[in-house]
């Protein structure tokens, strides 16, 4: 019996110092915030545990002088209430006290607050656009401009596969910063409301169709962390995470000269005739990565929200009308507009493969410059 209720004490022992103790042991169980790895990660931290002292020196002073009272007051030992209405000392020493508690914590939070929204002096400024579903990335710097998409393969999605360790947190190209450089986001929208979140980085932001949201953040530590959109945003809202590469600035220049060399390559592309084969090929991926979250996979749609391509109007169609369509959506629906979000390549070979799967058959093959004559 004796070992047993000691194995119990020890055992809530335990509990009790896995649940109070140490920063360590509070972070693996996730009972507080992490530092990150900005400046302003961590600033957001250190106010957060100063806040959190405070209010646990007042609880302990509130509740100590409560519990004396209780204690030492009571009714059986005979004591009686003191009879008084009205104390001026009392009501001055209550109000001064909090007063001064208030102001110390509002300075270092307002310091905190103007440092966050101080975006002067950037070294970098790239602008995000949020789009169902998926994220625009256009560093105003230097030209380069990408898409940024779900890159965890379907099998894992619908359980026909294991679920690795970063599920719903890959994505085929990452947002690319370097260290210990101030960058500045300016963060937007194209169709509804998104919010750009990375909690490593200390802050988020909404992205609002028609407004642009600033904010930044300088990486301390090359790495990778990741987030997702944290706004509902209609059917995929968790299929949109971020990810963010830090890197070393000479390992940053070098992929910013790939990244030059690629769109160089992609502009060669989009001048020379690409056969059937290419176009269905490539079709395929881009349909997948941006068409099939709505209809679908094999081209069936959903009755009553996202039309059908197989067999469709539009996919079986005049072909201008369906370049139209793709390259400038349709106002009022679902069908958002796809002309700054793929390249001429990526749409002719998309608008091909649609015309030309599940059975359509129409033969017809558009080429990148009949986009961007329609363009």
């Amino acid at each position: 019996m004796l070992v047993t209720k000691t194995k119990r004490a020890l055992t809530a022992a335990a509990g009790i110092a896995a649940l109070f103790g140490a920063t360590s042991a509070a972070a693996e169980y996730g009972l507080n915030l992490t530092t990150g790895v900005t400046p302003i990660s961590r600033e957001a931290y250190d106010l957060h545990m100063l806040i959190l002292e405070v209010c646990i020196g007042i609880g302990v002073v509130v509740f100590g002088a409560m519990f004396i009272s209780i204690i030492k007051h009571r009714k059986s030992r005979g004591v009686q209430p003191s009879q008084f209405h009205e104390s001026t000392t009392v009501e001055i020493l209550w109000t001064i006290i909090p007063f001064l508690i208030l102001v110390g914590m509002a300075i270092p939070a307002t310091k905190a607050l103007v440092a966050m929204e101080d975006t002067s002096n950037a070294d970098l400024s790239i602008k995000v656009t949020g789009y169902q579903w998926r994220w625009g990335y256009d560093y105003v710097d230097n030209g380069i401009s990408f898409i940024s998409s779900l890159a965890t393969p379907k099998d894992q999605i619908y359980n026909k596969a294991k679920k690795d360790e970063h599920y719903l947190l890959e994505v085929d190209k990452p947002l690319v910063v370097p260290v210990n450089k101030k960058v500045r986001l300016l963060i937007t929208a194209n169709d509804v409301i998104h919010a750009w979140w990375v909690p490593a980085l200390g802050m988020k932001k909404d992205a609002i169709p028609g407004y642009i949201n600033e904010m930044w953040f300088k990486v301390e530590k090359a790495g990778t962390y990741r987030g997702q959109c944290a706004e509902l945003c209609g059917k995929d809202h968790g299929f949109m995470p971020i990810v963010v590469v830090a890197k070393d600035e000479a390992d940053y220049e070098k992929w910013v000269a790939e990244q030059k060399g690629e769109a160089k390559a992609d502009e060669q592309a989009a001048q020379r005739t690409w056969s059937r084969d290419e176009l269905m090929a490539r079709g395929e991926k881009v349909y997948n990565s941006s068409c099939a979250a709505c209809h679908q996979a094999n081209g069936e749609g959903v009755p009553g929200a996202f039309p059908a391509l197989k067999g469709g109007a539009v996919t079986t169609g005049p072909v201008a009308g369906h370049i139209s369509l793709v390259l400038n959506g349709k106002p009022g629906t679902a069908m958002a507009a796809f002309a700054n979000q793929l390249s001429d390549v990526e749409l002719a070979a998309v608008v091909t493969y649609e015309r030309n799967a599940w059975g359509n058959d129409t033969g017809d093959m558009v080429q990148p410059s009949d986009v961007k004559a329609a363009r």
